[in-house]
């Protein structure tokens, strides 16, 4: 199986290239248009010359049966129009694009051509994050806080405030009908943004503070008297009574416990069998994230 990884910035290599480079039967192609980068990480993983690109014409001249795409947001269209045109399965690293309009271009071009593509949404595959999906869901809350990071709306909403809008709606319990967006913007750099959801029996607020003092990430699931908490993706806090902690274990990789693991896996399985993976649903959260930029960038009552 031949897969190509496009871009080797630090979320492929902290994240991605650790798994693919484990798995029996693949081939890995690289491609980065920074010649020292490309030798550097091809060179730690033992990818031989040939499976080494500097383009992507190059990369896709291989034929490939898979690609993942890690190079920055902004050049996310051009890349995923081509892979899509190639016929070759697709999985995109968050966003799919700044852009609805191109979000929503990429996704019918999927369709149209039969090609698989997924986004990586990986939080619903985290094992933490899984177990809430079981826990009563009456009150969501999900808290991902950094240091001094102050950003500009669209920007940080679809590269990282994204995470929380997809595990919000991940985890409703049922539609919403009720949506309410309160931000602070100043000097054109969002610090905070909440979103609240709301629907028959349940809330589901997210949270995130860019001068929070902590960098973070806490989830709260709550309902029927018990009350399930993740902290930082790695220990899960039963509250019924008495807290009950269970902590990653120490020879857990970071990939497993992120859910990184079983999103690259699942879609590798999915492309072995010949599965055309829909992106309509990561669409649906493009979708709900633009109402947010709306609402920041024009006031209250604009999502």
């Amino acid at each position: 199986m031949k897969v190509g990884c496009i871009g080797l910035g630090d979320i492929a290599q902290k994240a991605y290239l650790p798994v693919l480079g484990m798995q029996p039967g693949l081939e890995l192609h690289l491609q980065t248009r920074t010649p020292a980068t490309l030798d550097r990480v091809a060179d730690s993983l033992h990818v031989p010359a040939a499976q080494r690109h500097a383009t992507l014409d190059s990369l896709l001249a291989q034929d490939l049966d898979a690609a993942f795409v890690h190079a920055p947001t902004e050049v996310h269209p051009e890349i995923v129009t081509r892979l899509l045109e190639a016929g070759i399965p697709t999985y995109v690293d968050k966003p799919l694009a700044y852009e609805l309009t191109d979000s929503r271009r990429l996704v019918a071009l999927a369709e149209q051509r039969g090609t698989a593509l997924a986004v990586g949404f990986n939080r619903r595959h985290a094992p933490g994050y899984a177990q809430c999906a079981d826990h009563p869901r009456e009150l969501i809350l999900m808290q991902k806080n950094r240091v001094g990071l102050p950003e500009e709306p669209r920007t940080m909403i679809l590269d990282d405030f994204i995470h929380v809008v997809d595990t919000l709606r991940f985890l409703l319990p049922g539609p919403f009908d009720d949506l309410t967006v309160r931000a602070r913007l100043r000097d054109g750099l969002l610090h905070h943004v909440v979103l609240q959801l709301a629907g028959d029996g349940f809330t589901a607020l997210g949270v995130m503070n860019r001068l929070s003092g902590s960098t973070e990430e806490i989830l709260e699931v709550s309902g029927r008297d018990a009350k399930r908490q993740v902290v930082n993706l790695a220990e899960v806090i039963d509250h019924k009574g008495q807290p009950s902690v269970r902590r990653r274990g120490d020879w857990v990789p970071v990939a497993r416990q992120r859910g990184i693991e079983q999103a690259v896996l699942a879609f590798l399985d999915a492309v072995r069998a010949g599965e055309v993976l829909s992106a309509r649903d990561a669409l649906a959260t493009h979708e709900l994230c633009e109402r947010v930029v709306r609402a920041v960038q024009e006031g209250p009552g604009a999502a």
